[in-house]
Order: C-alpha cells, then sequence, then structure tokens
C-alpha cells in the first residue's frame, strides 16, 4: 500500500512522525523535532476501503487529518440526489477546518485510504502555541483556493478534451511533484488510483465521454496506458498543450 508503518499489540497502525511519507509535504511539514513529539501523542491512524464514507456533510467533526495514501473525494448532494464531486484529495493534503465543528461535504475514500488523524480540539490547542502548523496549514489553505479556482475554471470553460488533459496534468503534477513549466518535456509516469466512473463525475462529464477522450489522447501520442491505472505522458509540455492554458502568457494570435 506504500504505508511504512507496523501494528501494535491492539492491532492499531503505528508511525513515527520522522518516518511519514508525506511528513515533508503534510500540515507538519515546517515542524521541529519537539513538535513532531508533541503531534506524535494527539495523531492515530485509521484505513478506509474504497467507497467507504469518512465524514456525511454536517456530521460532528471530532478529528481532522492528513491523507496519508489514496485518493478522498469532497461532494454535494442535492435534494434531487444529483452529486457533485468538488474536490480531490490527494496525499498530504488536509481534510477539515480548525474551528469548523461540522463538515461542509460528504468526504469519502475513492481508493483505499490512509489517514492520519488528529482530535480536533487537541488540534485547535495546538496551532496556538505551534506557529510552524498554522503557518503551513495557512499556506496550504491558499494552495487549496488557486486549485478551487483552477477547477472552476475546467468546469465551466473548459472542451472534455481540455478537462481530461488538465486532470492528467493535476495528477501528475502531484504524483512527480512537478510545477507547470512550458519547457518540461520529460517522461512523466503516475497511477490514476481513480475509476473513469469516479473521474466522469469529478469532471462533470459522461463515462462513455471520459473513456472516449482517453482514447483520443492516446491515439494522438500525449498519453500511454499501462494496466489498471497507470499512465505515462511522454512529454509533459505536449500535455499542457492540450489543456487549454495559457502557458507563456502571451495574447493568442
Amino acid at each position: 500500500m506504500g504505508l511504512i508503518a507496523k501494528t501494535s499489540d491492539q492491532g492499531k497502525t503505528v508511525m513515527a512522525c520522522a518516518g511519514c511519507p508525506i511528513q515533508h509535504r503534510a500540515v507538519c511539514a515546517r515542524c521541529d523535532a519537539d513538535e513532531l513529539l508533541t503531534l506524535e501523542k494527539i495523531k492515530s491512524y485509521k484505513t478506509y476501503q474504497a467507497g467507504q464514507t469518512i465524514i456525511w456533510a454536517g456530521d460532528d467533526m471530532q478529528y481532522v487529518a492528513s491523507v496519508v495514501y489514496g485518493v478522498v473525494t469532497l461532494s454535494q448532494t442535492m435534494e434531487d440526489g444529483r452529486r457533485q464531486t468538488v474536490g480531490l484529495l490527494l496525499p498530504s493534503d488536509f481534510i477539515g477546518r480548525p474551528g469548523r465543528k461540522t463538515a461542509p461535504f460528504d468526504v469519502v475514500a475513492a481508493t483505499e485510504v490512509t489517514l492520519c488523524r488528529f482530535d480536533r480540539l487537541q488540534f485547535e490547542k495546538l496551532l496556538l502555541t505551534t506557529p510552524s502548523i498554522g503557518n503551513r496549514l495557512l499556506e496550504m489553505t491558499l494552495d487549496e483556493l488557486d486549485a478551487a479556482r483552477e477547477w472552476m475554471l475546467l468546469l465551466g470553460r473548459k472542451t472534455a478534451r481540455e478537462k481530461v488533459a488538465s486532470f492528467l496534468s493535476i495528477l501528475a503534477q502531484r504524483e512527480t511533484g512537478l510545477q507547470k513549466h512550458p519547457d518540461f518535456n520529460e517522461p512523466v509516469s503516475f497511477d490514476m488510483h481513480l475509476t473513469r466512473e469516479a473521474i466522469a463525475e469529478y469532471l462533470g462529464l459522461t463515462l462513455e465521454t471520459v473513456s472516449r477522450q482517453f482514447s483520443n489522447l492516446k491515439k494522438s501520442g500525449i498519453i500511454s496506458l499501462q494496466g489498471r491505472g497507470g499512465v505515462t505522458v511522454p512529454d509533459f509540455t505536449a500535455l499542457l498543450n492540450e489543456t487549454g492554458d495559457d502557458a507563456d502568457g502571451e495574447m493568442p494570435a
């Protein structure tokens, strides 16, 4: 599963913060050794199976958490039963907001997911005495705001091909640590984890449309597919060119 941990005599997952695979990207990334020891005392791990609800919208949030492994969806269900995915959380992303007692969205494990959980009230107290955590959380929140704006553009203005290409570029950047750069043209490989159905729901497309766009991108040589969910992008710049984004900032001809 990619999670380096051990199991205690009580059957609980145990891992030292120093050995955590997301420690350099998560909310604890700025913590010193003493601060990590403090976090150790209030954390616990829990694993959810694909499709399992972590928390329903409106439920009391007893914990905030970092995603250690897997993909989590945030979604909103409307009165007529329609559901819209409003966000994806990947490893190192944070679930919950200090000071907010209830969940604003349904939080569901899209794949098998392991969370590093912190009691919400204890975490809120820790923020008052540990500026490094608060500063990192603010930084992550601003990144999430940028991602939400990009998602609004993706849903509102892009074609189906641009939506799928944008989705793949976002995953490639998150999975590999790449930043958008028009001159980057090295091959990139990553695992989507998500089913085509989940991708279609996230992008506001039909399953048939998503499958067709994957096939078209493959035929164009923009991507290649391996096994169940494996993706290779031979030329990352070529993929970015399919997203419809203005990479160089120049006015269109």
